[in-house]
Order: C-alpha cells, then structure tokens, then sequence
C-alpha cells in the first residue's frame, strides 16, 4: 500500500486532495533530506525523493515483500529510506549471520520507532538499550528459567494446559470454528503462570479482554498507519491507528497496575511466585539497601511484563494457528504426523523427551515455523558506532532491518523456499536435521529470551493436538482454497479463518 493509497482508503478528516497538495507542498519547499551525491562506499539502493523518501515504491502493507524484491536489484546489503528515514537493509542467510552474529555489538542496538519511544521511554527489554536493557534481560532469563522455561514445571504446565484447550475445541463437536481466541488464551496463560504465578480461566474478562488487547496492538503496530506516524508524526496523527494503540496501552497500564496491587498485597518474599513477585522483592531489597535510583523501577516492571507477555502470546500462538492450518492444507502430511504419533505414542501424553522419536513431526513443525515467517523484518536494529561491512560503510545510529523471510526462504539455503516441504529439516534416511538457516527467533544479542520455551510450547501443543484431532476446512471448501494470505501486522499471522477439528480418539 503506497502512501496516496492509504490517503485514499483512510477514514480521517484528511481528504485525498488535501493529502496531495500536503506531498507536493513538501516536496517543492523542502530541503532535500538526501544527498544529491551518494557517498559511493555507503550502500546502494533506489533513488529517494525529498522527505517522502521511497515510499512511493513501497507497499507498506507488504514491505518485507517489497524489500525481498529490491534486494534482487541492489544486493545483500542496501538503503532505502522510510520517509525522511534511512533504513540499511539485511538480505540472506549469510549477511545476516554476519551481522547478527560475527558482528553482533556493531549491529546489536535497538532502534525504537517513535510511537514505542513515547510509550516505553527506554524501559523494558524490547525496545530498550544500555545498561538498563542489559539488567532487564538477565533478570528476565534467569526467572523465566527460575520459573520453569526449559524445566519439568514448565512442561507440566504447558500440558496441563493443553488439556483447557482440548476441552475448548470438543465443544464444537467437528463443526467449523475460528481457533484464534481459544489457541491466544491457551498460549498466554503458559506466560501468565511464569510472570504472575497463575493461570486464568478462558472466560475471566480482565485476563481476555487484556490478551484481546495486546493482539490488536500487535497488529496495529504493524499497520500502515501507524508506520506513517512513525515517518511523520505531523501527518500520522490523523490516522485512528495511533489513537488506538494509546487506548491500548492505557487500558493495559490499568489491569496490569490492579494485577500488580493484588501480588504485593500477597508477597512472600521467601516463596515468589513468578516474575513479577522476583522484580517487587529485589526493588524492595535494593531500596531497603539505600539504592533509590536503580533500574528495578515501577516503568521497568510494567514495560517489561507488557513485553513479556506480548511476544510470550503473540508468537507462539500465531504459529500454532498456522501449524493447524497448514495440516488443513496438506492432509498428507497431517496423515503421516498422526501415523508417526500413533505408533511411537500411541494415546499416552507427548513428553518433551518424545521428540527424538518423532522426526518427520518435529520436521513439520520447524516447517511450519519457517514457512510461517511470523516476523519477516525482525525487530529493528541500529548501528552502536561506524562501520564497513562487506564493503559498504554504515553511520553509528543507523537503522537497519535484518530481513528474516530473506533467510527463511534464500533459494540458496532451501530446496524448496516457498512450499511447505518437511523435508528440508529430514535426511535420506528420515532422520532429523538441524539446518543453519533456521532463523525464526533472530540471532546475536538480541535473539529471543522465550526461544526455549516457544520451542517446548510448540512441540507439545501441536503434538498433543494431532493426538486428539483431524483438522479439515469448514465443509464446502476445499485444501484448495483454504488462504494462506497473511494479515497485516507487526507479526504475520493467518488470515481469518475457521477449521473443523473432528476427534480421533
């Protein structure tokens, strides 16, 4: 979607007319934001206009596609420009790798879009840096560890689970549903049991209403909208995107704030709970020792809780949903994940352990993960100082966007990038194999902290749910015409749809 299309389909007061006359008006009284000269060392790319930069080129509905497209002209590593903005951009397996992981302190900052600089103001682990990203990260991996990611009381919980969501979907008895809410709460309540210390029923309005929010945000984040606000706050602010996501943050501010008074009126310091118990003691111990000003601070503790909560929810969720829909799509394939746990399971309870005797299912769900492309343009990353890279010289401050779906499908690293082919992750003989250009969680620095646990949820979730359920399109609809079309977002996540799950056991 161009920037005069979304002028066009918005519903603000702004017409298309007055959208037009406020472009030509930049672009004839504007200083040019560019060079007129390119500085030949830096990275090559499509030639910008004055302030509106290559927007005109760009869909913004689609732009990691757009940008897999121009690195087909320019390269592996080149430049485009988001509004007045210069973004390098990150193509293929191996430049990424190089980036993220040869020259990971280089590439390893964070670069904030505005609306999240409004709103977090260098707090939490997302979008923040420096010393106070640093404490925030290793506190939140050694209590997500503390609390059960990558222990037996994790899997128990994720089990336990599994069972509320199995219940869900046999209330439908095979007729056609849309497994979005039911599979989001299931998910959440896996991150929920780490950060608050318990799970919460399917139909607890704070504990829905406060995951229904946080997947709208997620989705608005990604909007075309909201990226013009980013681009040009002056123009942006017009658009409702905006204005909505403040909602969002307000009301989540307030339930977490009512979550938050409930556990300090409980705290034991000698037994916490979960996250947010560990985070309330240190502050206290901190303060109590005359350290006031530390990074364990009410904004610290919010922000980082928003952010554990969206990516723990979000992410895995939508890959699931995609997993399901995929196996819908390929009956094949779902026959022979059912044939393989039918034999080496049978009806028992998957175990975590279970996965070295379950290849193909395991090869699946890698597929699922990389085919899915979740996040196609990862997180964005800035440059912490100058640097030549592969010939090129970047500035420090730099944006850069490490493209993720370039590595998910480099037709130089799959066999069959843009198919959904378990056998990439299979050797002749059916065995298992990891493949160095499996890079859903990012790399370096910043790589997921929830990696192990998405990967324990995502293995007994799928496998549980093949247990009990044959997944098929709604009747009347074909394999065929089940849509594979992501939705707009910040994550890529099915178009809307519904599914039958017949039971099987």
């Amino acid at each position: 979607m161009g920037v005069l299309e979304l002028f066009l389909q918005s519903s603000s007061s702004i017409s298309l007319l007055g959208g037009l006359l406020v472009l030509l008006l930049v672009y004839l009284i504007s200083s040019s934001s560019f060079s007129s000269k390119e500085d030949s060392k830096e990275p090559p790319g499509p030639k910008p206009f004055p302030l509106i930069g290559n927007l005109l080129q760009l869909d913004l509905k689609r732009l990691y596609n757009t940008l897999l497209k121009l690195s087909k002209t320019y390269g592996s590593v080149f430049t485009v420009y988001l509004g007045p903005q210069k973004v390098v951009v990150l193509a293929g397996y191996k430049t990424v790798k190089e980036a993220l992981v040869n020259y990971a302190d280089e590439f390893g900052e964070r670069d904030p879009m505005l609306i999240m600089q409004e709103y977090n103001e260098g707090h939490g682990l997302i979008w923040a840096n420096g010393d106070s990203w640093k404490e925030m990260r290793r506190f939140a991996l050694t209590n997500l560890r503390d609390f059960g990611m990558g222990k037996k009381a994790s899997e128990d919980k994720i089990i336990e689970e599994c069972e509320h969501l199995i219940d869900v979907f046999k209330t439908f008895k095979g007729e056609a549903f849309d497994t979005t809410q039911s599979m989001n709460y299931a998910v959440s309540n896996i991150i929920c049991s780490i950060v608050y210390g318990s799970r919460f029923e399917y139909d607890d309005p704070e504990f829905t209403s406060l995951v229904d929010q946080t997947n709208r945000y997620v989705q608005l984040v990604g909007s075309p909208s909201v990226q013009l606000y980013n681009m040009f706050p002056w123009i942006g602010k017009w658009f409702g995107g905006k204005k909505e996501i403040e909602a969002i943050f307000a009301f989540n501010k307030k339930q977490n704030l009512q979550l938050f008074s409930r556990l300090k009126e409980t705290l034991n310091p000698q037994m916490c709970r979960g996250f947010v118990d560990a985070f309330l003691v240190r502050k206290q111990n901190l303060e109590e020792s005359g350290i006031a000003n530390s990074y364990f601070n009410e904004r610290n503790l919010m922000q980082t809780v928003f952010n554990l909560f969206a990516a723990g929810t979000d992410t895995t969720a939508t890959t699931l949903r995609w997993g399901l829909l995929f196996m819908a799509k390929n009956p094949k394939i779902q026959d022979q994940v059912q044939e393989e746990l039918s034999r080496e399971i049978g009806s028992r309870q998957v175990q975590v352990e279970d996965r070295k005797n379950l290849p193909f299912t395991d090869a699946v769900i890698h597929e699922t993960q990389r085919l899915a492309n979740i996040a196609p343009m990862a997180v964005p990353h800035k440059t912490s100082q100058d640097i030549t890279f592969q010939g090129h010289f970047i500035k420090k401050g730099t944006t850069v966007f490490p493209l993720l779906t370039s590595v998910l499908y480099d037709e130089s690293e799959w066999e069959r990038p843009h198919s959904f082919y378990p056998a990439h992750f299979l050797d002749k003989d059916g065995k298992f194999v990891k493949r160095d250009a499996f890079m859903p969680f990012s790399a370096g620095r910043r790589i997921c902290p929830g990696e192990s646990l998405a990967r324990t949820e995502l293995f007994i979730f799928f496998t549980s749910l093949l247990q009990h359920f044959r997944f098929t399109p709604p009747p009347g609809v074909s394999e065929d015409e089940l849509d594979l079309t992501p939705r707009v977002g910040f994550t890529l996540s099915p178009s809307l749809h519904k599914l039958c799950a017949v039971s099987c056991m």
